[in-house]
């Protein structure tokens, strides 16, 4: 047994996952991770990235200001083996030497800025970890970050072909959805740039081949929430829920056309998802029509899933 500390750094939020890592058993009863601490922190990393091309001084210093505290929480639990990662907004930002410098000095270890590609793969090894084994069925697994959502298509064997596709719903609201609630015009201009991600990302994933559609990230676990009604945001209910793509498309859509006040007031909603939920609605709607549609029907409902990257940045280490 190995204690890991995992840090997945989005566009939106930074993440900390302290584990102890088992060998995997003979008949996969044991999961591979136990969690010691899991920790996430909304501090806008690409506040404005996708405009300037820069990260704000004031997007950088919350993120330190987390990346401070989990520092503690690491050294307090005695984690051995430490790996910082970080995704679409610092792959955009021109001054993410900046960033780098600043982690570094924080947590002693060099953060690795990955590729669309990795971060493809390692939401992949993170749900799939958790996921019953479909043995040779495919799996497409759909990572709906801040800036950008993987797509990943697998089996038991591991990806069979991955896509990372730049929209996300901190790069579509600031992009696209400025109004409270957004405009028509504003909603279709945003559907226009995802249908071309999707399609985008399609000549790369064979979509038809999905068998099971599992969602992961923020966005899908709370539009999951939305779905179920829940009275406050429960990891264990959210966790393997199956909803009917109906279901599904009529949350994203009530999120969507809400006010910001409707939205902050759902018992479920992080105060830090309140103004990008909207626009992590329209794209996971419209990725499911189009897995529906891709699949002619034969895909009916969605998975919601709590282990993501995260989880795969860990597993990565043990």
């Amino acid at each position: 047994m190995t204690r890991v500390a995992a840090v997945d750094c989005g566009t939106n939020s930074i993440r900390l996952l302290i584990a102890d890592t088992h060998a995997p058993d003979s008949g996969g009863t044991t999961p591979p991770l136990t969690d010691v601490v899991r920790e996430m922190r909304v501090v806008r990393l690409g506040q404005g990235v996708d405009a300037t091309g820069e990260f704000a001084q004031e997007a950088l210093d919350r993120t330190f200001a987390a990346t401070r505290e989990y520092a503690g929480l690491i050294r307090h639990h005695g984690a051995e083996k430490i790996r910082f990662v970080a995704t679409s907004a610092t792959r955009d930002a021109r001054n993410r030497q900046v960033f780098i410098d600043g982690i570094r000095e924080l947590l002693g270890v060099e953060p690795e800025v990955i590729t669309g590609d990795e971060e493809a793969a390692l939401s992949f090894a993170g749900a799939s970890s958790v996921l019953p084994s479909r043995g040779p069925d495919p799996v497409l697994v759909v990572d709906l970050g801040g800036g950008s959502t993987e797509f990943v298509l697998g089996n038991a064997d591991g990806v069979i072909a991955a896509k990372s596709v730049d929209i996300g719903c901190v790069r579509m609201t600031e992009r696209h959805l400025r109004n409270d609630p957004p405009t028509a015009e504003q909603i279709a201009a945003a559907e226009a740039d995802i249908d071309a991600a999707i399609s985008e990302a399609a000549r790369t994933v064979p979509l038809n081949r999905s068998t099971v559609v599992v969602g992961v990230a923020g966005s899908v676990t709370t539009i999951s929430a939305h779905a179920l009604n829940l009275p406050e945001y429960s990891p264990t209910a959210i966790h393997g829920a199956e909803l009917s793509l109906a279901a599904v498309r009529r949350a994203c859509t009530e999120l969507l056309e809400m006010t910001r006040a409707e939205r902050a007031a759902l018992p479920y909603m992080h105060p830090g998802r309140v103004d990008v939920i909207g626009a992590g609605g329209l794209v996971w709607r419209r990725v499911l029509e189009r897995v529906a549609e891709a699949t002619e029907g034969r895909i009916t409902t969605a998975v919601s899933s709590e282990h993501d990257i995260l989880d795969g940045i860990a597993l990565s280490i043990s």
